[in-house]
């Protein structure tokens, strides 16, 4: 599939895919070293190809088709490459954002930035504030040493080769952490967490719930489902909550 580019400052390479078709225009933010050619992010292209209605799909620097380094990115870098896409792209469009696992705490970054445009939220597996909520309590005296070292390590994954976490991940994730207090976000949010989730815990969702300004909050939690939420029931329930919003 063919994709666009658009330049930042330091000449690094965003890749994005606009499909043009009714407002509000369908964001989809992948998750930490995922990127637009995921399951859910086709899933939803195919939905919004058929109904007609605009899509954006966008890599952050260092992932997917995108330019730059792992390494060299962090939340607010990621968050930063959504927002100028989103801006060059989609302009003044309505938005509905879909944020899944790290791509549900980017929404949210982009939730308070364009809150003027906001249709909805669609968060699968939000991981807001994970960097030091799930991470940094976590550290082995061996992570730490090597952070302090190396600067990064490479933790256990259960979805192909780790990618790597950064000291400046860590570091640029307290600039950004939303759980401490209210969230200024009053559009309607809708929350789909599967109860089995191994990287980031169900309950955490309801703590978000709490911290979101917005009266039109809902949770969705599936029993047996895992982080991905990548069944096809899965999908099809993310599939119809989004159907939902853009009614």
């Amino acid at each position: 599939m063919q994709h666009s580019t658009i330049s930042r400052e330091d000449g690094t390479e965003l890749a994005y895919e606009w499909l043009p078709g009714h407002s509000p225009a369908v964001v989809f933010l992948p998750g930490f070293a995922s990127d637009m050619s995921g399951t859910k992010a086709m899933t939803l292209r195919a939905m919004c190809a058929a109904r007609g209605q605009a899509m954006l799909r966008l890599d952050y620097s260092g992932h997917g088709a995108s330019g730059g380094e792992f390494l060299d990115g962090s939340i607010g870098v990621w968050a930063a490459d959504a927002a100028l896409v989103i801006e060059a792209v989609a302009g003044p469009e309505r938005l509905l954002l879909v944020g899944s696992s790290m791509g549900g705490w980017i929404a949210l970054l982009l939730a308070l930035r364009f809150s003027e445009q906001l249709a909805g939220m669609v968060l699968v597996a939000p991981a807001p504030d994970f960097t030091a909520r799930l991470i940094e309590p976590a550290l082995s005296d061996a992570q730490k040493a090597a952070l302090a070292g190396q600067g990064f390590f490479h933790p256990p994954s259960e979805y192909g080769p780790p990618a790597p976490i950064s000291r400046k991940l860590l570091e640029d994730g307290r600039r950004h952490l939303l759980l401490d207090g209210k969230i200024a976000v009053h559009c309607p949010v809708r929350v789909l967490h599967g109860m089995r989730d191994p990287d980031v815990p169900w309950r955490q969702s309801l703590v978000l719930a709490e911290c979101l300004e917005s009266a039109d909050v809902q949770l969705v939690f599936v029993k047996d489902g895992d982080h991905r939420l990548s069944r096809d029931a899965d999908l099809g329930l993310l599939v119809e909550t989004v159907r939902a919003l853009l009614k």
